[in-house]
């Protein structure tokens, strides 16, 4: 499995907001500054975070993003399906078929592979990392725990 930048920078952003968003909006230009992500593709991102429900946007001064829900009911699993990240093993190009003519004999061995890959993002929330970043006393800038995520 090959987790993309979008997925890592999703990831990432919702993060930067479960910390920084507590006590108002946090808009992508202050996003974009504390992780180095372009603001345009972070506008992509939230493009597609906010059509799945798991942000809201807030308009005029002061305006940005909030989470649409507490972060411990967002998972991993949640933020990379959002911005259409699949989390699959497999090389198949869908869950009924291989690509290839006949199925690969590894593939059973992928699949679980996979099964297990989501079932541990689906069990990590963004509240869950919130408190591992400030464990580690990050909480100011998120960058170094938000680059190793796997």
């Amino acid at each position: 499995m090959r987790l993309t930048t979008r997925g890592r920078y999703a990831v990432t952003a919702m993060l930067d907001i479960s910390v920084h968003g507590q006590t108002g909006p946090t808009n992508l230009s202050d996003i974009s500054s504390r992780q180095e992500i372009s603001l345009s593709y972070l506008e992509q991102l939230f493009s597609k975070l906010r059509r799945k429900g798991l942000v809201r946007s807030v308009r005029g001064p002061g305006g940005g993003y909030l989470l649409a829900a507490p972060p411990t009911t967002i998972s991993i699993a949640d933020i990379i399906r959002a911005v259409d990240e699949p989390i699959q093993a497999t090389s198949c190009s869908s869950p009924e078929g291989c690509r290839r003519s006949s199925r690969c004999i590894t593939h059973h061995f992928w699949q679980r592979l996979g099964d297990h890959l989501t079932g541990y993002l689906e069990s990590v929330s963004l509240e869950l990392l919130v408190q591992e970043a400030c464990h580690q006393g990050l909480e100011g800038a998120l960058t170094e725990v938000t680059k190793d995520i796997p």
